[in-house]
C-alpha cells in the first residue's frame, strides 16, 4: 500500500464542554491531539493504511500527549523532531449550538513552525507516496520552505500531491496574505480539496461553476468539493460526480474535512493508484471513494473531538449499509 505522509501542524485542541457559549465564558476543555495534518495522518492508519507525520514539536508534555496518542494507531512518528526554542502550539475552540467552532490559537511561535527544510529528508519518502498538506504552515515561517522541499521530494519520487486549504484566519496577519499564500501553493497540487465555504474566499469569484472551474492550475487535475451534509463532488475537467451525505446528529464539527480527505488518500493509497488512474476511474468507483469518505465524517461529528473520534474501517462500512 502506498504512503500517505502529512505535513505541518500538530497541536493540542481544548474542545469545551459546553455549547453554545463564547470562549471567553467556557469553563471547562476536553484535551485533544489535533492539527489538520495530524488528523489526516491518524484517519488514515486508524482506517488500517499506512501514514508518516513530518512535524517538530515542543520538548513538552502536550508534545509527548501527541505522539501517545498516534503512535499506538500505526502512524509512523519517526521522522518528528523535538525542539527547545518553542512550545507545542495549543488551540482553544468554542463550539455553538450547530458543533460549529471558534478558535483561539496559542502559536507565536510554536514549535512546528520551526521545522527547517534542510530537516526535510529524501529518504522520507518512497515511489509513488502520497504527500498532504495545508494551509495553517504556509506562513512566513521556516516550516514554509520545509513544504517546498517536501513537494520536491514528491515530485521526484512520482508521488501524488494533495492540499487542502483548511482556512484558519485568526492565524494570518491579513486575508490577503492568506489567500495569497494558497495561490502560491495551489498550482503545486494534483489534487485539491476545497470546501463551499471556502471557494469564493480563494478565487474572488461568486459564481460555483466558474470558480471550480478556475482552480484547474499548474499541476491541479482533481477537485474535491465538499459541501458538508450537502455531500461531495469530485471534479475533473471532463466530467463531475456527486455524492450525497449523511444525516446524523452533529456534536463536534472538528476534524470533520480531515477525516473526509484522509479518508479519500487511504481510499487512493489502498487502491495502489497513480494519478492517471484516478483520473480514468468510473463513476461507480467514484461514488463508492467518496461515501466512504463522507462516512468517515459522518461518523467523526458524531462524536467530540477528532482523532479520538476516529472510525475503523469496519465501523465505516457498518455506517454505509444502515
Amino acid at each position: 500500500m502506498k504512503k500517505v505522509i502529512c505535513i505541518g501542524e500538530a497541536l493540542i485542541d481544548f474542545i469545551p464542554y459546553e455549547k453554545g457559549v463564547a470562549l471567553k465564558e467556557v469553563k471547562s476543555f476536553l484535551r485533544v491531539p489535533g492539527g489538520a495534518p495530524l488528523n489526516v495522518a491518524a484517519t488514515v492508519a486508524k482506517l488500517g493504511g499506512k501514514s508518516k507525520i513530518l512535524t517538530k514539536l515542543g520538548n513538552d508534555a502536550f508534545a509527548d500527549t501527541i505522539l501517545e496518542a498516534v503512535e499506538p494507531l500505526g502512524v509512523d512518528i519517526s521522522s518528528v523532531l523535538r525542539t527547545d526554542s518553542a512550545n507545542t502550539a495549543l488551540a482553544f475552540v468554542s463550539l455553538n449550538q450547530n458543533g460549529e467552532r471558534d478558535f483561539s490559537f496559542y502559536r507565536n511561535p510554536s514549535a512546528d513552525m520551526l521545522l527547517e527544510e534542510n530537516e526535510i529528508k529524501s529518504s522520507d519518502f518512497e515511489k509513488g507516496d502520497i504527500l498532504h498538506f495545508c494551509s495553517v504552515s504556509l506562513i512566513d515561517a521556516p516550516i514554509k520552505k520545509a513544504h517546498i522541499k517536501a513537494i520536491e521530494y514528491c515530485n521526484v519520487k512520482e508521488g501524488i500531491i494533495s492540499f487542502d486549504p483548511n482556512i484558519r484566519l485568526p492565524l494570518w496577519e491579513s486575508e490577503d496574505e492568506c489567500r495569497e499564500a494558497i495561490l502560491e501553493f495551489l498550482p503545486m497540487a494534483h489534487i485539491l480539496k476545497i470546501s463551499d465555504e471556502e471557494l469564493q474566499f480563494i478565487t474572488g469569484i461568486k459564481d460555483e461553476e466558474e470558480a471550480l472551474n478556475s482552480l484547474f492550475k499548474g499541476n491541479v487535475a482533481v477537485v474535491i468539493y465538499t459541501k458538508g451534509v450537502g455531500g461531495a463532488e469530485f471534479i475533473v475537467k471532463n466530467k463531475k460526480m456527486i455524492s450525497k451525505g449523511f444525516t446524523i446528529r452533529v456534536e463536534d464539527t472538528t476534524g470533520a474535512g480531515d477525516a473526509f480527505i484522509g479518508a479519500f488518500l487511504y481510499k487512493i493509497a489502498s487502491m495502489d493508484l497513480k494519478l492517471v488512474d484516478i483520473l480514468s476511474l468510473d463513476e461507480k468507483k467514484i461514488k463508492e471513494i467518496l461515501n466512504f469518505s463522507n462516512a468517515t465524517a459522518a461518523l467523526v461529528v458524531s462524536k467530540r473531538g477528532a482523532i479520538d473520534a476516529l472510525p475503523k474501517k469496519e465501523e465505516v462500512d457498518n455506517f454505509m449499509k444502515r
